[in-house]
């Protein structure tokens, strides 16, 4: 395939929602959705952030209209509030891109006790996008694209060590988070499929871009991260815009699949592709423990 932005077909009459989207990845699909005349809905966390870079996005005059949501991915209890709050405003959702995520904090707990990176960049996504398939389910190739990212392939679930309490490592808990989006995107395809279900649920990950996520990493593990990417990771990383590309296509190109991931076509960098996912997200086993587990904590 040979995909690009100016693919993206005409979004006019679709209503999307973005995790994230003042930002990084989700503020460059947030724009070049509304360029393309869909109705965004930018859930973020922070409202005086969402609301400076809904003004910005405003000035380039695009088709599409925008919505601010507050959404707080740490908090259960504020996830369902925020469904419930999309659910009563709007009577149709076309797609769902399940996009914020922070990456190697210092170890701290989620409203229900947690470690962050699983809260924040699984649980809270897997709450939201359950709490919404009444309203996704029913329309017809409507999509829910979940972002991970290249870590999945380190990423092990700590299933006895869920707060992080035992032994924490920043960059195994962020893959650990990064390989449960993997399992959650798969195990929902299999569970809309058992239902014939109009939504397909697609993975996509950016390979490497300029995002805030490293706002995220403490000051000690800051200068050490700056030094690998200087030395590593600079040559090959991309701008937002290009990194937003994988979820971008997942989101619209016509012939994608549920159960595909698109990253980049030379893993770090290029135009997206169909990806291959971790073997330790696609087992089955797995999958299905981590998705009663999670469901059982989203309903406590």
């Amino acid at each position: 395939m040979n995909w690009e932005l100016a693919k993206v077909p005409d979004q006019s009459g679709k209503i999307v929602l973005i995790t994230g989207a003042n930002s990084g990845l989700g503020y460059a699909s947030t724009k070049a959705l509304l360029m393309k005349g869909a109705t965004v809905i930018m859930a973020c966390k922070s409202m005086r952030k969402a609301t400076l870079s809904k003004k910005e996005l405003l000035e380039i005059k695009a088709p599409g209209v925008i919505d601010l949501l507050q959404l707080d991915l740490c908090d259960i209890k504020k996830v369902k509030e925020a469904a419930a709050e999309i659910s009563s405003k709007y009577s149709k959702l076309d797609i769902i891109i399940n996009n914020a995520g922070i990456m190697a904090p210092d170890h701290y707990l989620s409203k229900q006790g947690l470690e962050s990176q699983f809260a924040v960049n699984h649980l809270g996504h897997m709450a939201l996008t359950t709490f919404l398939l009444p309203l996704i389910s029913k329309e017809k190739d409507s999509r829910i694209i979940t972002v991970t990212s290249g870590a999945q392939h380190f990423g092990r679930i700590e299933w006895n060590n869920l707060d992080g309490k035992n032994n924490y490592q920043r960059w195994k808990f962020y893959a650990q988070s990064k390989v449960a989006n993997v399992m959650f995107g798969l195990e929902l395809e299999d569970k809309l499929r058992e239902k014939f279900a109009e939504t397909k649920s697609i993975l996509a990950h950016p390979g490497i871009a300029k995002t805030n996520l490293q706002r995220n990493v403490s000051k000690n593990w800051h200068n050490v991260y700056k030094s690998i990417s200087q030395t590593f990771i600079e040559p090959i990383i991309q701008e937002a815009s290009s990194g937003a590309l994988s979820q971008l296509c997942a989101a619209t190109y016509t012939n994608a699949k549920g159960g595909e991931q698109y990253g980049p076509k030379f893993n770090f960098c290029g135009k997206p592709r169909v990806v291959k996912s971790a073997n330790y997200g696609v087992n089955k086993e797995n999958r299905r423990r981590l998705w009663d587990l999670s469901l059982n904590l989203i309903n406590e």
